[in-house]
């Protein structure tokens, strides 16, 4: 630990410990040997990282993120061997399902876009979902599997990143505000609201929805809204659900989602985003959505109708303009990176950011195209 005025010397400084930090600070150490120092205002995925639906998920996502989604499910079929800790990853699949006969031609089209990108999807009509899965109302007219897909448990996997990225040499800050980061000659220096100070030949900017403060500073100024998931957990039922399941819809409110975890409980999301505040580090679950999470899980599952709910919470996202993250090196300044804006879409992708930054930190280029997501698109 470092006392006001000392000042730690690495070679990377992350400013963020959810999950994208935490990932980059572990392949960092693990995979390239460069000292690394992570600071987090609070604990390593207490923000938007621990708090989401857990989805690993590849199809419903911008084809433009497929390099990255499928290196990110690689990375989750080896998690339990590279942290040395259970995630609770499960490669259960990932199904989403439609009201409509346009949606379902939607779901189709999907299918054969993203078959050359390496994702191999499977169209289900409703006679055979029925006789697969046996819960869906019949309004559901088609379903589109992802296979390999799952998910993992959000509170588990940013910490579990965060204590292996400690014990493999990375030095964890946690309770660590930053101030401000300044350049000094070579070097980002950043300060600590206690006085501490922070040296590093290049910085890493993956804070969240807050990161839009640290790159305006460095004259990159990025539109970036607070915005809070509305999140629930039923009581336990009989298990019979092994995939996540969410609806495919234009509607807003018809956009649920929900996965069944082993202890029996339904974990769900979706519809309309409640309010967040990242300037006072709050955000808030709207009664009237939940009531409508509720009556779309009935008209979805309608073995539902009498489940009782458990516990809601939300926290806060940061979303971009144009929904697309902020993933690259900055477009002004030399060895300043950027991973932020990932549109509640994040913890899918997480581990595939984290070894795609730090490969592009310790070498200066990615093998995964990431150039659509520069910040550069927001200057222009």
């Amino acid at each position: 630990m470092i006392s006001a005025g000392q000042v730690e010397r690495s070679d990377v400084l992350i400013i963020g410990g959810g999950l994208m930090g935490a990932t980059t600070a572990f392949f960092l150490r693990h995979q390239h040997k460069l000292s690394v120092t992570l600071l987090e205002r609070g604990q390593i995925g207490r923000q938007a990282s621990g708090v989401n639906f857990g989805n690993v998920r590849r199809q419903g996502r911008d084809l433009a993120q497929m390099p990255l989604a499928n290196r990110a499910r690689a990375v989750w079929g080896r998690v339990r061997d590279l942290l040395g800790e259970d995630v609770e990853f499960r490669p259960y699949g990932h199904l989403r399902v439609c009201y409509t006969e346009t949606q379902a031609a939607i779901l189709e089209q999907h299918v054969r876009d993203v078959g050359p990108l390496g994702l191999e999807l499977q169209m289900f009509s409703p006679q055979a979902l029925r006789q697969r899965w046996g819960i869906f109302s019949s309004e559901v007219v088609a379903g589109s599997l992802s296979p390999l897909d799952g998910h993992a448990n959000p509170r588990l996997a940013g910490p579990a990143f965060g204590r292996a990225a400690r014990r493999a040499g990375a030095a964890i800050h946690e309770h660590t505000e930053v101030s401000h980061v300044e350049r000094d000659g070579a070097d980002f220096l950043a300060h600590s609201i206690d006085g501490r100070r922070f040296r590093a030949g290049q910085l890493l900017v993956t804070s969240g929805a807050w990161s839009g403060h640290f790159a305006a500073a460095f004259g990159e100024p990025v539109p970036l809204d607070a915005r809070g998931p509305q999140m629930g957990v039923t009581e336990p039922l009989p298990y019979a659900i092994g995939p996540s399941i969410g609806v495919s819809t234009p509607v807003e409110v018809e956009g649920l989602y929900f996965r069944q975890i082993a202890r029996g409980n339904i974990v769900f999301g979706g519809g309309l985003k409640g309010s967040a505040f990242a300037e006072l580090q709050r955000a808030y679950v709207r009664p009237d959505n939940v009531l409508r999470q509720m009556r779309e899980l009935r008209r979805f599952v309608p073995a539902f109708a009498q489940v009782q709910l458990l516990r809601v919470w939300s926290g806060i996202e940061g979303y971009t303009a144009d929904w697309a993250p902020v993933m690259g090196p900055s477009a002004r300044v030399a060895g300043l990176h950027y991973a932020f804006g990932f549109n509640g879409e994040g913890f899918a992708i997480s581990p595939g950011v984290g070894e795609v930054m730090a490969e592009l930190l310790a070498t200066g280029q990615t093998s995964t195209p990431i150039e659509a997501f520069s910040i550069a698109r927001f200057a222009r």
